[in-house]
């Protein structure tokens, strides 16, 4: 079994030697583990619909009905990213504070103020204005802030909700994208910015609200100088090695979602069958999930990790081969792309603990939400610049270093008094 925790084995923290950060809590008022896990889930679906993955479908509409160039309509996402992972390391520490029912409840409202003012924009800047507050909502309602909520609620207990959780977010492209193409072909893009945003206000916020247990707020005390969220001088090993790992893999996955239909092309595939192959990318993920839910139980999580790491570099290495074999290279690569996402929340908690989860989550996300909103110009550089076949084997060796840094987290993860 692998055990996490802040104090050895069996034995209470000291207060003259452990070096953890100390809290003052009570216990959470309760509420059903479905009920949480399912009012998180939803909400997840909805905010990544109308956030992450909004211009995807309105992007060309928006630009087409306004004449603002698509480029900057695009990037606008870019900008919001940067502001997520700008504002990551405050909300890990509110979270750690107050617990993740006040945070994630205002996500809500920040996500439907944004697209409010995105919806009304009458001219370019306040349209990226708009996105610029959808970047604050992002950063304090999307995977990373959820998985922190959920470790501040479950604690050590918390991998299986966090599993549960991933596989509600699996379906925000599948469930989002027909919705959000209905709502433009029947509202305009103007009006599906103002459907979202009232989604925000009355399902997903009173899903937050009423569905997340009330915690008391925690004063935390640094003890031997340790400030929360940090770790300690025989951890900086692991934490650098594991921000790095989640930094490349974030950008290698945002390269291969904005441009895999653009390689596919290149290898002769029309982009009726491009789309049918990169398809298969989204059940492969849930797929992936529903098996490290059944399976990975009573497995330390860096193994997770490491096998997110070998399916995605192997699949990205089938890129380069024959349309038959790009199909089962897209299904090895979606199923590594699904367990990376439960391995980001996962793999912090086995190797830090409890205690500051949450504000270690927020620092871990600066730099990999940084990463994924440079991506996106970072591989329209390599594609323009040096052309398909060099970005896939670029790609493809980022992939392979990424897998070598969580090869390198395997014997600090396995020691026995890792997390103490």
């Amino acid at each position: 079994m692998w055990r996490m925790g802040c104090c050895g084995a069996g034995e209470p923290p000291d207060e003259a030697s452990t070096s953890a950060v100390k809290t003052v809590a009570k216990p959470a008022t309760q509420r059903p583990r479905l009920v949480v896990v399912s009012s998180i889930g939803v909400g997840q679906v909805l905010v990544w619909g109308s956030s992450y993955y909004l211009p995807a479908v309105l992007a060309r509409p928006i630009s087409a009905n306004t004449g603002w160039p698509l480029a900057w309509v695009i990037g606008s996402l870019s900008l919001g990213l940067l502001v997520s992972g700008m504002v990551s390391p405050l909300v890990g520490r509110l979270i750690e504070r107050y617990g993740g029912r006040p945070v994630l409840a205002s996500s809500a409202v920040l996500l439907a103020v944004g697209l409010l003012v995105a919806g009304f924009a009458p001219n370019l800047p306040v349209f990226v204005a708009g996105w610029l507050v959808i970047g604050l909502a992002m950063g304090a309602g999307l995977y990373d802030p959820a998985f922190s909520a959920l470790g501040r609620i479950y604690g050590e207990q918390a991998r299986g909700a966090i599993t549960q959780v991933t596989l509600f977010g699996g379906f925000a492209s599948t469930i989002c994208w027909p919705l959000s193409a209905a709502l433009v072909a029947h509202a305009g893009w103007r009006g599906a910015c103002f459907s979202y945003a009232a989604i925000g206000l009355l399902i997903v916020l009173p899903l937050y609200l009423f569905g997340l247990p009330r915690e008391e707020a925690r004063q935390p005390v640094p003890v031997a100088g340790r400030r929360p969220g940090r770790v300690r001088a025989d951890q900086r090993v692991a934490f650098l090695l594991l921000a790095a790992g989640l930094t490349l893999a974030s950008m290698i996955m945002t390269v291969i979602a904005v441009q895999l239909l653009s390689l596919l092309q290149t290898r002769g595939l029309t982009l009726a069958a491009a789309v049918g192959l990169g398809a298969l990318i989204g059940p492969s993920q849930v797929g992936a999930r529903v098996l490290e839910a059944a399976l990975g139980r009573g497995r330390h999580p860096i193994w997770s990790l490491v096998a997110s790491a070998a399916l995605v570099a192997i699949g990205l290495g089938m890129l380069a081969a024959e349309p038959g074999a790009i199909a089962v290279g897209l299904i090895l690569y979606g199923a590594g792309s699904g367990v990376r996402s439960i391995a980001q929340g996962t793999v912090p908690l086995a190797l830090f603990g409890r205690e500051g989860y949450a504000a270690l989550m927020g620092r871990l996300a600066l730099p990999k939400l940084i990463a994924q909103a440079a991506s996106p110009s970072i591989g329209a550089w390599l594609l323009h610049g040096f052309g398909p076949d060099a970005t896939i084997a670029i790609v493809c060796a980022a992939a392979v270093v990424n897998l070598g840094l969580a090869l390198a987290l395997v014997p600090i993860a396995l020691r026995p008094d890792v997390a103490e």
